[in-house]
């Protein structure tokens, strides 16, 4: 009897962890970067987010090929970190340098 209680107490200690990182990753998913532009943000005229996106497009293409490709899917396409990083053949570390080499870059060229 105590040894089949102690057998069913581990495997549902086991389902129980199995399930916490299923819902962790599903969490984490849901959690993926703000798009650029999702539809809810602009009530505004038309014309202001597509001046706008030329702006940041323009600023952006001034960037290095990686970096401009991190962004775009991060923040244009709506991608995680870990997605971007499966695509480009790299760490997420990588992916996460990247970004934030490129958006102190952006924010250096729009403060000068």
């Amino acid at each position: 009897m105590q040894n089949e209680q102690t057998v069913f107490e581990r495997y549902r200690r086991e389902i129980y962890r199995i399930g916490w990182r299923v819902q962790y990753r599903a969490r984490k998913i849901k959690q993926r970067e703000l798009p650029m532009y999702d539809g809810e943000l602009f009530n505004q005229s038309f014309t202001v987010p597509v001046d706008d996106r030329i702006v940041i497009e323009q600023l952006i293409n001034t960037l290095p090929m990686n970096g401009r490709e991190v962004l775009h899917k991060i923040y244009f396409e709506g991608y995680t970190e870990a997605e971007v990083a499966r695509y480009l053949n790299m760490s997420q570390q990588a992916v996460n340098k990247w970004k934030r080499k490129m958006l102190n870059l952006l924010s250096q060229k729009v403060s000068s």
